[in-house]
């Protein structure tokens, strides 16, 4: 598959999180990340209202900030 490069602003924590996690999971964060923006335009939805969906879900099925680090930091 084709890819590019684009650059996104995130918080200071989470760019110390994906650049410290190893390269195999920064694939999986950007294919995940990849994905997701590929629905904006698919769904028309708002970008903000796709990462408050995935937020919602995640915490739905139990995901914590301290367990999604633990999932990052493997």
């Amino acid at each position: 598959m084709e890819t590019q490069t684009i650059r996104i602003r995130v918080s200071p924590e989470a760019a110390q999180t994906y650049e410290s996690a190893p390269n195999e999971q920064q694939r999986k964060l950007d294919a995940l990340l990849s994905l997701k923006l590929s629905e904006v335009n698919r769904g028309k939805r708002s970008l903000e209202e796709i990462m408050s969906d995935i937020s919602r879900k995640a915490q739905q099925r139990g995901m914590t900030p301290d367990i999604l680090d633990s999932i990052l930091n493997e």
